[in-house]
């Protein structure tokens, strides 16, 4: 048996948030490390952002959604990631 893979996780969230016409869209990435950086401005769908982490080995594991429409209307969507971590 060869030697197992270790991972490390990464989190994408995507949040909509509108009421009416007006609504605004933003993409958070939680990093292995524990950081948290707003990335909203390397793109406008969650696909953009999928293909940019994924050209730095991250593969998508996972994705769930959230929703409230109660009070106009919110979106949660989390991408959850993996890629092998580097040995030194």
């Amino acid at each position: 048996m060869g030697p197992m893979v270790a991972w490390e996780y990464a989190l994408l969230v995507r949040r909509y948030q509108g009421q009416g016409r007006n609504f605004h869209v933003s993409f958070v990435w939680y990093g292995p490390d524990g950081s948290r950086t707003d990335i909203t401005a390397y793109g406008d769908t969650a696909v953009a952002h999928l293909n940019r982490v994924g050209r730095d080995g991250w593969e998508l594991v996972s994705a769930a959604e959230d929703v409230n429409n109660v009070q106009g209307s919110t979106e949660v969507h989390r991408y959850h990631l993996k890629r092998p971590l580097a040995r030194p």
